[in-house]
């Protein structure tokens, strides 16, 4: 196994390739999920003017606790003039505070007779406050929002608060998706004892339609060289990315490195060191495009689209990812001791909030009818004997 690239040697090796898939201008309505790739600052201070927090009463500390109410002050109309003497202007809450007064009074504290606003018994104001002051928030020219974040319903509110109509962020880019084998067939198609229906990539589709990839087209080719290297020139020049699953390990049928060769596409790595997944295969075409040839068992390939394909197109996005994701082992797991072990788990947090990771391994990687009762996959570094419980893991969600 010494031949073999690690798993963090072959993320490396992704990520090098990740690149850019370039920017565009959307309309703020289409801009959720997306990630944002120009830095936002506020238009003006925040609030913009001193603010009335409470429905109540605006007055000048200390001419209470009786006030002659003169008048309203609405939110969203100009700022009135609050008149001299024991006199009191009602406010609602967002409104701007009257000129002259400096304290505000919760209506639930008042006692309304006619235009006449008394405390309540015993209350006693203190000066200044349910007061909002202009630019507690934020002063202008503050940095609210850089490249790299993705847009969440806060920040598209922050973008909304500041004007933005539109907004830079990453492209989404085009991902051909190709299932190979002649065992494969649709999922709404008669399938014989000999077949099996397409599910790869659909467990594909889903972890990149949940982290915001949807350009996508889905192909299949049967096993012959001549037919997999037509197909893969013609979804090359379409797309940026290329997803394979089969095809790649050594039998007489896997066409599909030798394919790739034909039409131009530069071999970066084949095989890595891990349980499942080791004959994946990566390289780059022409143009730039990646390229990832899966292993067509079912978890071998939605494990290592999730630990090598979705990052790639994360960073390609030029999202500020997070801290890797540590769970606790809630069991004892065995080790591999040449490989690294991806294995699959159920996550819950204990009463001190403590991720833990159950194991639930799957019997082959072939075997995927109980993968979705997991959350996703810890990684184990090659070693003798086992993992014990407690053991400190990295956790990748599916």
């Amino acid at each position: 196994m010494s031949e073999l690239l690690s798993v963090t040697r072959a993320m490396e090796l992704v990520l090098d390739y990740a690149g850019s898939f370039g920017t565009e201008t959307v309309d703020l309505t289409m801009a959720a999920g997306r990630i944002l790739q120009q830095t936002i600052r506020a238009e003006r201070a925040q609030p913009p003017y001193d603010r009335v927090m409470m429905d109540g009463i605006a007055f000048r500390h200390g001419t209470g606790p009786t006030l002659v109410s003169h008048g309203i002050q609405r939110a969203g109309a100009p700022g009135q003039p609050l008149p001299e003497g024991h006199v009191c202007l009602e406010v609602m809450t967002g409104a701007v505070l009257p000129e002259g007064a400096d304290t505000v009074v919760p209506v639930e504290r008042l006692v309304r007779e006619g235009r006449l606003m008394r405390f309540e018994d015993g209350y006693e104001p203190r000066k200044g406050q349910f007061i909002h002051r202009r630019g507690s928030d934020c002063a202008a020219g503050t940095e609210l929002l850089t490249p790299g974040c993705r847009l969440d319903g806060p920040a598209l509110a922050v973008l909304a608060g500041n004007g933005h109509a539109h907004v830079t962020v990453s492209r989404i880019p085009s991902i051909g998706i190709i299932a190979t084998g002649d065992e494969l067939v649709d999922v709404s198609a008669p399938v014989r004892d000999w077949e099996i229906r397409r599910s790869n990539e659909y467990a594909l589709t889903g972890a990149l339609l949940s982290r915001g990839f949807n350009c996508i087209e889905r192909s299949v080719v049967p096993d012959d060289l001549a037919e997999t290297i037509v197909a893969l020139r013609e979804q090359l020049s379409r797309h940026d990315v290329l997803i394979l699953s089969g095809g790649v390990s050594m039998g007489a049928f896997d066409h599909v490195p030798k394919a790739l060769s034909k039409i131009g596409v530069e071999r970066v790595f084949h095989k890595v060191a891990q349980r499942p997944g080791k004959p994946l295969w990566f390289g780059v075409g022409p143009e730039g495009q990646r390229v990832f040839g899966l292993p067509g068992n079912p978890v071998s390939a939605t494990t290592c689209g999730v630990r090598y394909v979705m990052p790639m197109l994360l960073a390609g996005q030029g999202l500020c990812r997070p801290e890797p994701y540590t769970v606790m082992l809630d069991a004892e797991a065995d080790l591999i001791p040449t490989l690294t072990r991806f294995l699959p788990v159920k996550v819950r947090h204990d009463a001190t909030g403590q991720a833990l990771a159950t194991p639930c391994p799957m019997p082959t990687s072939g075997d995927f009818s109980f993968l979705a009762s997991t959350d996703g996959f810890v990684e184990l570094p090659r070693g003798d004997g086992i993992a014990p419980r407690g053991t400190a893991a990295m956790f990748h969600g599916w």
